[in-house]
């Protein structure tokens, strides 16, 4: 059963006939661009070999879990949300979060914006699920955007009035209306394991963006436990047998981030007020913290997911200290409710992080030897 001992958050590096494919039938997107989903029939057959490819190369290296690498998204998280009705983005530097970059800069986030009422249309997610669904022989894994980031990529309530809604659980209820048919429509086409993807509640570690969050006139711990009741209302009735995670991030764009803080402010509500089975967090620089919040995992069968290989950079985590930090992790829960993966995702966008194809593959491999070490 998901999470697997050796396992990984979801995207993977476009390779360059993906990214020239998309140039070439889409135009040039630069940092600004914002495309939704495509309709474009001579890139999905692009897309279609190089996710083949992909997914040879996750069951090669020994992995029970396979994603599309996110390879038909230009984002993480917009082409879901951009498929909706009532919804747009764009990056202007309006918002109170920033990417922090190597040379010391700061780039702008994106700013989600509410333009009418929010609409559930047919996904590109799940008719990729499809594809993804009969071109493996292991478990599929499908992300989706935690529906909290709207919440605080939109700058909260205040933010979201800026919009259509007046009313905020209006707001709510149109939004988890939208997520549960989203998540209806990957179950019925075979979905058994989703992952949220979130940076909300591990940017709510960050006393600078906790701060912001006061300055929407939210207090950060009611707003957490707020976005637990959110996202609770979301995974409301799904049917048995059908996994869901979540996993926290920092902030990974191109080998860049955007938070730092321990788990320590949200570990409570994280680990015993969301109805999910398993986490995976971040945990490959001090940027995290260090493994104390762990104690606050209830006992049973909710799995923590370690993200102790990193990402955002190319060296290869020797064995031994990934074994060693395994082990200090179990010293605050118990290790069968440990798992391994990379911190992230490899890219979140397309242009993906600074490390080459063979680097990734090295890494899954690596948590895969780790994982089989460890867990047998």
């Amino acid at each position: 059963m998901p999470p697997f001992p050796a396992d990984h958050v979801g995207s993977l590096l476009r390779p360059d006939a993906l990214k020239d494919a998309r140039e070439r039938f889409l135009g040039v997107q630069t940092a600004d661009s914002h495309l939704g989903p495509h309709d474009n029939a001579d890139l999905r057959a692009v897309e279609d070999a190089c996710i083949r490819e992909v997914v040879a190369l996750q069951e090669d290296v020994g992995l029970k879990v396979v994603t599309d690498g996110e390879f038909r998204r230009r984002s993480w998280w917009l082409e879901l949300l951009l498929g909706w009705e009532g919804t747009s983005a764009h990056r202007t530097g309006t918002t109170d979060f920033t990417w922090k970059m190597k040379d010391g800069s700061e780039a702008p986030f994106s700013r989600f914006w509410v333009d009418g009422p929010i609409r559930w249309r047919e996904s590109s997610v799940v008719r990729a699920f499809e594809f993804l669904r009969d071109t493996t022989s292991v478990t599929p894994k499908v992300t989706l955007p935690a529906p909290i980031i709207l919440h605080m990529y939109g700058g909260g309530d205040a933010g979201i009035r800026e919009g259509h809604y007046d009313d905020i659980e209006e707001f709510w209820a149109d939004l988890t209306a939208a997520y549960r048919q989203e998540i209806a429509a990957l179950v019925e086409a075979g979905a058994r394991y989703i992952q949220l993807d979130d940076t909300s509640i591990a940017f709510l570690c960050d006393e600078t963006h906790r701060a912001t969050v006061r300055s929407w006139g939210h207090d950060p711990d009611a707003q957490l436990r707020d976005y637990a009741r959110r996202i609770n209302a979301v995974l409301d009735g799904r049917p048995e047998g059908v996994t869901v995670t979540m996993h926290q991030c920092r902030g990974n764009r191109e080998g860049n981030w955007a938070a730092k803080g321990g788990y320590e402010a949200v570990a409570d509500v994280l680990f015993n007020g969301i109805d999910v089975d398993g986490y995976f967090l971040e945990y490959d620089t001090d940027r995290a913290g260090g493994f104390e919040p762990l104690r606050q995992l209830p006992k049973g069968d909710k799995a923590v997911v370690l993200g102790l290989v990193s990402t955002k950079t190319p060296e290869l985590e020797p064995a031994d200290l990934l074994r060693r930090r395994i082990d200090e992790a179990a010293r605050h829960a118990p290790l069968d409710q440990l798992r391994l993966s990379p911190q992230c995702g490899f890219a979140s966008s397309i242009r993906g992080n600074p490390l080459t194809p063979d680097d990734q593959r090295a890494k899954l491999a690596r948590v895969v030897e780790v994982a089989a070490d460890v867990w047998g």
